[in-house]
């Protein structure tokens, strides 16, 4: 039986079963107005931390704080323990440190290799926090996200040639942004690397890259950031809590999520392990939205947050309010 929503879009194709495993989840945990919509209401007075909450729901997250700024090892330790204790199957993966992959003023400038600014001490302690989670044996993957101005240019590719080998340690995925990524050469560099591209749904902008389900490496990862055309760029990253950009302000309609559906299981069926992450944080509908495609993906009913069921009432359709006891939901995929 798989812990906490880890889902087996198993296909049986002349009398075989080929098991793939897919891990959905959220891009971070830690937002001010989740508290009493994901969250119940007085979380801190129960002593309880978030990620002993998440943990029941879902078998991974995704650690924003880690692009803000390397993860303290002691922290990160904290984190392994606490999923741990209630979900032993848990993964984080995490997003490399910003100096790495953007310009340090890049709301002023286009993000390049000539832009990025990244030192031997970032690097360092960086390796420190990423190295506390995988010697416990919780990093499922290093995400490597560039914005949509990194373009497919050949110092740029040198430059991210040279950065894979840097952290070559790691299972490692990389987000581009920009369609001029989206090109033979790079699934084959990629494939060659052992490096997974990561398939994203954004506003299509420009040259913005469109969704895409390939796969290059026994590693997956899909990310869903919403579709909020009109403020995608009024507000970017603003308020690291998400408490104030409307920018992941975007829930996705059962429609828009039947599409997504079907690229995972497409994906899921040449990975190892695909990692889905809702990006949508807003008031938490990157949990609504998880935990619909857990849903979808399982063909069962799961379980939620009461006070989700209470913000989003829709959830009625296909989740069932879990008890306060503090157990991991499970739930498989066999067909």
């Amino acid at each position: 039986m798989e812990t906490s929503g880890q889902v087996r879009p198993d296909k049986a194709r002349s009398g075989e079963v080929h098991s793939h495993q897919v891990r959905i989840g959220t891009a971070g945990w830690s937002y001010k107005d989740w508290e009493g919509v994901f969250y119940p209401s007085g979380m801190s007075r129960r002593k309880q931390h978030p990620l002993e909450y998440l943990a029941r729901f879902f078998d991974t997250t995704e650690i924003n704080t880690s692009f803000y700024g390397p993860i303290k090892p002691e922290l990160a330790k904290l984190w392994c323990r606490k999923v741990a204790a209630v979900n032993p199957r848990f993964l984080f993966t995490a997003k490399l440190y910003r100096a790495f992959t953007h310009s340090p003023i890049a709301v002023m400038e286009p993000t390049s290799a000539a832009t990025i600014r990244a030192t031997d001490e970032d690097e360092a302690r960086t390796r420190e926090g990423l190295d506390a989670i995988a010697a416990e044996g919780k990093l499922g993957a290093l995400l490597i996200q560039f914005p949509v101005s990194f373009k497919n240019t050949a110092l740029n590719r040198e430059y991210l040639d040279q950065l894979l080998r840097q952290f070559i340690e790691y299972p490692r995925v990389v987000e581009v942004r920009h369609a001029s990524w989206n090109d033979a050469a790079t699934l084959a560099a990629f494939t060659q690397k052992n490096v997974g591209f990561c398939n994203i749904d954004q506003p299509l902008l420009g040259r913005s890259l469109a969704p895409t389900e390939h796969v290059t490496a026994p590693l997956a990862y899909v990310r869903l950031h919403g579709r909020n055309y009109d403020q995608w760029f009024d507000s970017d990253n603003r308020d690291r809590n998400g408490s104030v950009n409307d920018r992941y302000n975007y829930l996705y309609n059962a429609k828009e999520l039947a599409g997504w559906k079907a690229r995972i299981q497409n994906v899921a069926e040449k990975a190892q392990t695909t990692y889905v992450i809702t990006n949508n944080h807003f008031e938490s509908k990157a949990g609504v939205n998880a935990l619909e495609l857990k849903a979808m993906l399982s063909g069962k009913r799961v379980l939620a947050p009461p006070t989700l069921i209470e913000k989003y009432p829709e959830l009625r359709n296909i989740a069932d309010p879990a008890e306060d006891t503090g157990e991991a939901d499970s739930v498989s995929l066999f067909s």
